[in-house]
């Protein structure tokens, strides 16, 4: 998707009730084809949401942590400070969405990086450091943060400056606009529209492509380019289709385009100077996608607005 993995970027646990926007107001966000029927994405009832979130406590819990840690690697080193620090967002709903009744972040990507911190350290114990698409590269080489989970979609430039974990989840772009509008149904009919989506992200190419007179506006975050459709000072947004349903899934006035393009892996995010952590992640990632505990979370999470079975995760490595 966006800047953080393009395409496809636990638990985008969640607060994705009619306050939702209010709350992606409190902090900065880390960020397909045609149709006109809307994903759904009405928002779940308080009590799911407590559910959801008591399931992902559940697998977190269980959990084994890594019993073959080689000393001196980079994983020791986590282990040993005792917090995996995570360059994440708190405004994706399904993703990373900062519950204000708990103040913890849930979602996908949340729940991810969660796991992979009891893998490590023997509990859930992370740092969310906020990242957008313009910062993430700089706080991966600088080694400010251990990983990113921020929807960081895998691309060849972006392989130049960080290493990627994964694939561990693939999302395709789609296109938001607000209930009632008429006219759009494909990337094509952006002609001539305002489009917004996030800067830094692949999205303007894909774009320009299918739309080259389309009017193309970017901003930061997630939550300046919903505020700008909402407002009416854009037609459409286009970004990674499971964060636009966990915006329409806290704002009834907006809808998802059915159908999706472009496919976007998500990657974790690593220092490119790391490749035993690379090793070591990608081990992971495998275990806990064959003991279903990946197939858990996306239920738990994405699955909650996003229809369909749930799919089969990316080939790691």
């Amino acid at each position: 998707m966006k800047a953080t993995a393009s395409l496809p970027h636990t638990a985008r646990h969640r607060a994705l009730a009619a306050g939702a926007l209010a709350v992606i107001a409190l902090a900065a966000t880390a960020c397909s084809s045609s149709g006109t029927s809307a994903v759904p994405g009405g928002g779940g009832t308080k009590s799911a949401v407590v559910s959801h979130s008591d399931s992902v406590a559940a697998l977190i819990a269980a959990e084994q942590p890594a019993t073959d840690i080689k000393p001196e690697s980079t994983a020791a080193k986590i282990k040993a400070r005792g917090t995996l620090r995570v360059g994440g967002t708190q405004t994706a709903a399904l993703f990373s969405l900062l519950d204000p009744t708990t103040g913890k972040v849930a979602g996908f990507d949340a729940a991810m990086s969660q796991l992979l911190a009891k893998y490590i350290i023997g509990r859930p114990s992370t740092r969310l450091v906020n990242v957008t698409a313009q910062t993430r590269e700089s706080l991966l080489k600088s080694h400010q943060v251990d990983t990113v989970f921020a929807t960081y979609t895998i691309t060849p430039e972006r392989t130049k400056q960080v290493a990627f974990a994964g694939p561990y989840y693939q999302d395709g772009l789609a296109i938001e606009v607000r209930k009632g509008t008429a006219g759009i149904s494909s990337l094509a009919d952006l002609n001539g529209k305002t489009v917004v989506t996030e800067s830094g992200s692949t999205v303007p190419t894909a774009i320009k492509k299918a739309a080259p007179k389309a009017k193309i506006q970017l901003f930061d975050t997630n939550t300046e380019c919903t505020q700008a459709l909402s407002q009416h000072r854009a037609d459409a947004y286009v970004l990674d289709q499971g964060i636009l349903a966990g915006n329409a899934a806290g704002n009834k006035d907006l809808q998802v385009l059915a159908g999706t393009f472009a496919k976007e892996p998500y990657g974790i995010g690593l220092p490119l100077d790391q490749p035993d952590f690379r090793e070591f992640v990608n081990t992971w990632l495998r275990k806990v996608e064959a003991n279903g505990t990946w197939a858990k979370v996306w239920k738990a999470t994405v699955g909650t607005e996003v229809p369909g079975a749930v799919p089969t995760p990316p080939a790691v490595g």
